[in-house]
């Protein structure tokens, strides 16, 4: 039995509209993990003017958005860049005095800058690193309580993000935060506590002898978990 035309393109657009619901599910559900890492760079900048070093020093961090399964791989270490933009200063970063701080926990952990070959014991001491006048460094920055050593190369390497968002879901104190986390009601916070001592080039840092006073520059990280719009053309441009 023959169906009439208006019965048969009824079912066409039913059909249809299946295929496009379906197919728009799949697409929300592969973008709704999406998270985003930002560093409130206005707040550091803000605690450098307030200390007369806004025209001296700038900080900023590579950071950017992830899937949250890419999130732990992504957030071992940070890329963080400092310059010194004073003529006639020396920039020192004190890396055995910077820390991370992460807010949830109240936890406050060791900085340790990275390199290629990082074999050394951790308990030593780090060298503080200089900035010329006008220069600019890259390092990576990671915690020490997250860096295993590779039994073979003696390297050692973050075994661990810096926030494991999704351990937090098996963490009984917090399984509430990491709910309102997905859900989008909280965000989780963290900081970089950098050290820095501003001296002139002739001064240095010789023990004894007219150690400039250290700054302390709060460097506060947000992660946010992304709505699935995000992906829209025009949200992403913003």
């Amino acid at each position: 039995m023959q169906l009439p035309s208006s019965d048969q393109n009824l079912i066409v657009l039913m059909v249809y509209f299946l295929g496009v619901y379906y197919t728009f599910n799949r697409m929300v559900e592969s973008i709704d993990d999406m998270v985003k890492v930002d560093f409130l760079k206005s707040s550091a900048e803000e605690q450098l003017k307030e200390q007369n070093l806004d025209d001296k020093v700038d900080i900023s961090f590579k950071v950017g958005s992830y899937s949250l399964e890419k999130l732990s791989d992504n957030l071992k270490e940070l890329s963080i860049s400092i310059e010194n933009k004073s003529e006639g200063l020396a920039v020192y970063v004190d890396w055995d005095n910077s820390s991370w701080v992460v807010e949830h926990s109240k936890k406050s952990r060791r900085v340790i800058r990275k390199y290629p070959d990082l074999s050394r014991d951790l308990a030593m001491p780090q060298v503080p690193t200089i900035i010329a006048p006008n220069k600019t460094i890259s390092e990576t920055v990671t915690a020490e309580d997250i860096l295993k050593r590779d039994e073979k190369t003696g390297v050692y390497q973050p075994g661990e993000p810096l926030i494991d968002i999704v351990g937090m879901e098996k963490q009984k104190d917090f399984k509430k935060l990491y709910k309102d986390f997905m859900d989008r009601k909280k965000k989780v916070e963290f900081s970089f506590q950098l050290v820095l001592r501003i001296s002139e080039l002739r001064v240095g840092l010789a023990p004894g002898i007219n150690v400039p006073p250290i700054s302390i520059i709060n460097c506060p990280f947000t992660i946010e978990k992304l709505p699935w719009t995000y992906a829209l053309p025009w949200n992403k441009k913003k």
